[in-house]
């Protein structure tokens, strides 16, 4: 009887199956963007190397490198693509753009590398509109400029000449007579860099910060108010001095209005008095001020206004 050899088929292993790749959240965000894979790589591929590239320079540059071998790794930067081709603006409102935009290219290379950011900005601050001015680079070619602009604050009068100031009295731009804007007029030698204190003066009487027409910077040491109403008023010198015959004034006006009752001029330079003169009087007589004591005015005083009589010296 013949046997039979008999052959056990292997066993077959169970397939396994494989599991999905993960997607991470930027692979995710690549894929969405409206642009190829490959374009991106290169535009960080360029980024990159561009960057590596324009910090060599810049090193090579500030770091003593000699003069000629910095300069020409600079300039091979620039014939790489990296030079200034475009200026981006902002915060330009009443300042000439063009001014801005001649700063900027005035440059003895356009080369990225060589582009002196804090120079342009020292330039840019020379002129009156400028408060502030901040420059920078975005690669490959533009060159970001922010400028911080001063607010007009007063119109000042010098020699016939009327020009917008700011609250530091930089001079910012001139002004025709017919186009005056609504601000403060200071007149006289000076009187735009005592801007900021005559701003401080007028907050001692906000009751009359409406109503006065103009300032003048007297002798470079105090000032005289000119109302709307075509009264002139002479302050002592000194800001605490100014103030408080400011205040005075302000509290004879409200007890017994003074102002648009045919007075030419009130003079208090001394502050315990109050000088009142109308047109025609060349000569007054003083009277003590009735508020040096904290007492309201004597109604003696009153009427003598009313009879236009001179209270104080001329």
């Amino acid at each position: 009887m013949s046997s039979r050899t008999l052959k056990r088929s292997p066993a077959r292993r169970p397939v396994q199956k494989r599991k999905a790749p993960r997607v991470s959240v930027i692979d995710r965000m690549i894929a969405a963007l409206p642009i190829s894979e490959a374009t991106l790589h290169r535009l960080a591929t360029w980024t990159i190397t561009g960057a590596v590239i324009a910090g060599l320079g810049t090193i090579a540059v500030w770091a003593g490198v000699p003069s000629a071998i910095g300069t020409a790794m600079a300039e091979g930067v620039g014939r790489a693509g990296f030079r200034v081709d475009k200026i981006e603006l902002t915060g330009v409102s009443r300042m000439d753009r063009m001014s801005v935009y001649a700063v900027a290219l005035d440059q003895q290379s356009t080369a990225m590398p060589l582009v002196r950011l804090e120079d342009v900005r020292q330039k840019l601050l020379r002129y009156g509109w400028v408060q502030d001015a901040h420059v920078s680079r975005r690669l490959p070619d533009t060159l970001l400029v922010h400028i911080v602009e001063r607010k007009p604050t007063a119109v000042w009068q010098d020699k016939g000449q009327l020009s917008l100031i700011g609250s530091d009295g930089v001079w910012l731009e001139p002004v025709r007579p017919d186009a005056m804007p609504d601000l403060p007029l200071v007149i006289g030698p000076g009187a735009n860099m005592q801007e900021a204190a005559y701003q401080k003066l007028l907050g001692a009487a906000p009751a009359l910060r409406p109503i006065v027409k103009a300032a003048t910077w007297v002798g470079n040491r105090r000032w005289n108010l000119t109302f709307e109403s075509g009264e002139t008023l002479a302050l002592p010198e000194g800001e605490q001095a100014a103030a408080t015959a400011l205040t005075k004034f302000a509290q004879l006006d409200g007890v017994k209005p003074l102002l648009g009752k045919g007075w030419l001029r009130f003079d208090m330079r001394d502050p315990a008095k109050l000088v009142a003169r109308k047109p025609g009087d060349s000569a007054g007589r003083a009277i003590t001020d009735p508020n040096q004591a904290g007492a309201a005015p004597p109604p003696a005083v009153i009427e003598a206004h009313k009879r236009g009589s001179v209270a104080g010296q001329g």
